[in-house]
């Protein structure tokens, strides 16, 4: 299939998917398998030789990422942490500086800051909606990464990925975008000038919350090749089943995110005004600060949103505890809906720094059940 000519949903279900060649069936099939047999010494068939180096359903997953983002090579990983750590070990040396925003993911935060930051990794935390924030950073001596994610994770800020490229070129930095909350259905941010998206898989891509994956989608082959080597060393690959199940959910991404995005847009526009909340962060609202640009740099806005309650930590508390048909647990992205309490689950670890996580905002990762369920159970929650 000719990728330049097919839209986003034919692509999704079609590339890398070609039907096996031997029965006919019109799924290929899993290749549970940890070795290969080989035509002689070095006589490898198709180039597979050991699981940890390749395998044919992750280099069908590889090609579907490639694809879908419109980018040169994809490396599918264990987890996003694991594509994240091979790309800053492939880029970075001790002393090397990134500049990164002060909402992002509290793990990617952690990674950079605890576990790379002992080898002598410095990092700048800064607004990057502030662009001459984002150019101060980028002055600090070999810096090397300017590593954006939008829409940002829990407060939905939307950084301008066109001007911070733009920004991060000019630099000499490498230019990472983080597309995990809008997926590549909804935004592209190679399109959009950045040399490397990054996905936690485990999310929208997947979209069932029954696999644990990341991926890289890189545009230069040189790096690529780098990023692919410490992958191959270091191990952290997907396993056949977990790469099998992450391309099934691929399949329908197309049609679940527009589905997020409406019943997400529903559940903003029904809480703004409500007195138990201060405030609502949806860029799906014409009031959200990055309203007119996630318009324009993105196809949908999404199926996450997060609220601050009035009343405080306790208030907040209280309302992640009090759902039903939205359930309390970590993670985000599949098809039911979940609720989660940022201070105290997905960003506990940058407590106490400036990417600190306000207290009393929960975070809503909105699923595909009705959506005259799902507000009835919002309001059940807030008036208990």
């Amino acid at each position: 299939m000719n990728d330049s000519t097919h839209g986003f949903s034919t692509r999704a279900i079609h590339v890398g998917q070609e039907f096996d060649p031997t029965t006919g069936a019109i799924i290929p099939p899993i290749y549970q398998s940890s070795t290969f047999v080989q035509d002689g010494v070095g006589g490898l068939r198709g180039g597979y030789e050991y699981g940890r180096s390749g395998n044919p359903t992750r280099t069908s997953l590889e090609k579907q990422l490639a694809a879908l983002e419109g980018g040169n090579r994809a490396l599918s990983f264990a987890s996003g942490l694991a594509a994240e750590d091979a790309l800053l070990r492939a880029v970075l040396q001790p002393g090397d500086h990134v500049v990164l925003g002060n909402d992002v993911y509290g793990g990617t935060h952690r990674l950079i800051s605890r576990i790379h930051g002992a080898w002598g990794i410095r990092n700048t935390a800064v607004d990057l909606t502030d662009l001459d924030a984002v150019r101060a950073a980028l002055t600090t001596e070999r810096t090397r990464i300017l590593w954006i994610e939008t829409p940002s994770n829990p407060l939905m800020k939307i950084s301008d990925v066109t001007a911070l490229a733009a920004l991060g070129h000019e630099a000499g930095a490498l230019v990472v975008v983080d597309n995990t909350f809008a997926s590549p259905a909804l935004q592209q941010p190679l399109s959009l000038g950045a040399d490397v998206v990054v996905h936690s898989t485990t999310k929208y891509l997947g979209g069932h919350s029954d696999v644990i994956g990341g991926a890289l989608v890189i545009e230069d082959d040189e790096l690529a090749d780098k990023a692919q080597f410490i992958q191959f060393a270091a191990g952290a690959v997907s396993s056949p089943m977990d790469a099998w199940l992450t391309t099934r959910g691929i399949k329908t991404l197309a049609v679940r995110m527009q589905r997020h995005t409406e019943n997400a847009q529903a559940i903003a526009e029904s809480l703004v005004g409500h007195p138990g909340i201060d405030a609502v962060y949806y860029p799906g609202l014409p009031t959200h600060p990055g309203h007119e640009l996630a318009a324009r740099q993105m196809s949908g806005f999404g199926g996450m949103l997060s609220v601050a309650l009035a009343g405080g930590a306790a208030a907040a508390r209280r309302f992640a505890e009090s759902t039903e048909v939205f359930q309390l647990a970590e993670s985000l992205g599949g098809v039911e809906s979940l609720i989660g309490y940022p201070s105290e689950m997905t960003h506990a670890s940058v407590r106490g720094t400036e990417l600190e996580v306000p207290d009393n905002v929960i975070r809503l990762s909105v699923g595909l059940e009705d959506v005259a369920d799902l507000l009835a159970d919002v309001e059940q929650a807030l008036g208990r």
